[in-house]
């Protein structure tokens, strides 16, 4: 299924354009790790069931990777985690954003001020649900392949009806 979604560029502008430009590779290979930075085929490894639905590393597995080399800052915690369907950059403390992300799948507030909120889903909200049920093991590991086959940019356009 497709999950498309909008990105809050006016609020977190950096963040955004990190994983729009991972979702593109339009950044190219510009890893210190000389690895692809890249969502395509980037798989959802960890489910917390009622929580979240988690992506990835696609690098060394701890999502120090950006498109400005290393790791870049927590802009701010503007937007709370207050509902479900909202995309989250996953860090390793402060100001240690890179390319991991997730997926809420419901209110989880104990996150507020750790991770920044970036976007939510505006269509799909059902396959984000498909992958929150999917069978995980003891460790939140999906027992199936939950994979990114396919992700880019969607212009919208908008137009007014005279």
């Amino acid at each position: 299924g497709r999950i498309v979604f909008e990105l809050f560029n006016d609020i977190y502008p950096r963040t955004c354009e990190n994983f729009r430009s991972l979702c593109t590779r339009e950044k190219g290979d510009v890893s210190t790790l000389n690895k692809k930075l890249y969502y395509k085929k980037c798989r959802f490894h960890r489910i917390i069931k009622d929580v979240m639905i988690q992506s990835e590393d696609f690098t060394e597995g701890d999502g120090s990777e950006s498109i400005y080399g290393g790791t870049f800052n927590d802009e701010n915690f503007q937007i709370k985690h207050d509902q479900a369907y909202l995309f989250s950059m996953d860090n390793q403390g402060p100001n240690t954003n890179g390319s991991q992300f997730f997926n809420t799948t419901s209110e989880v507030s104990h996150l507020d001020g750790k991770h920044v909120v970036f976007g939510h889903v505006v269509s799909g909200q059902l396959v984000v649900d498909v992958i929150d049920n999917v069978p995980i093991d003891t460790n939140g590991r999906p027992s199936q392949d939950v994979v990114i086959d396919q992700c880019g940019q969607l212009i919208l356009c908008s137009s007014k009806m005279f």
